[in-house]
């Protein structure tokens, strides 16, 4: 691994933090994809394309990872973590508690979308990645990612009220 990529590895990580959450759904499994994402990427930082983009490449990588990871984790039954409570709505007033409510309202409102339609959101609408970018990671045609796109932002607005 040059230096070079490792630079660029390191100012991805908030990227990789954010799809991670937005796959995971909790900030200890997402940790634990990043950390394996940056394992495996430079485990394999020979195969990498240095014509290509990295970020796209290792979405890629973090994605197949979650899948082995929900694979795994199906397998091993039913588990429950005392972690999972609900914050504290802030006191903060004005502005910025309606800031956090509305995005506590999409984040709720995304969680409930499928699969698909909710990594389509996140990878264009959150990490800006493009149509095509999209449909290199997830491995699906350009007009597959632009439906779901399409489909899974009207849903997204029905459950926000939008619509």
């Amino acid at each position: 691994m040059d230096a070079a990529f490792g630079e660029a590895l390191v100012a991805l990580l908030p990227n990789l933090r954010r799809y991670a959450l937005s796959l995971t759904r909790r900030p200890d499994q997402a940790d634990d994809l990043v950390q394996q994402t940056v394992e495996r990427a430079i485990a394999g930082a020979a195969s990498f394309d240095s014509v290509q983009r990295l970020e796209p490449w290792l979405f890629r990588i973090m994605r197949n990872g979650f899948i082995d990871q929900t694979r795994r984790r199906r397998s091993a039954g039913v588990q429950l973590d005392v972690h999972d409570m609900p914050e504290a709505l802030p006191t903060d007033p004005g502005p910025a508690l309606e800031a956090r409510l509305m995005l506590r309202s999409v984040e709720a409102a995304m969680a409930t979308l499928p699969t698909e339609q909710r990594e389509i959101l996140h990878l264009v609408c959150v990490e800006e990645m493009s149509y095509a970018e999209t449909a290199r990671i997830l491995d699906i045609p350009l007009g597959t990612v632009m439906s779901r796109l399409s489909r899974a932002r009207l849903a997204l607005s029905e459950r926000l009220g939008i619509r």
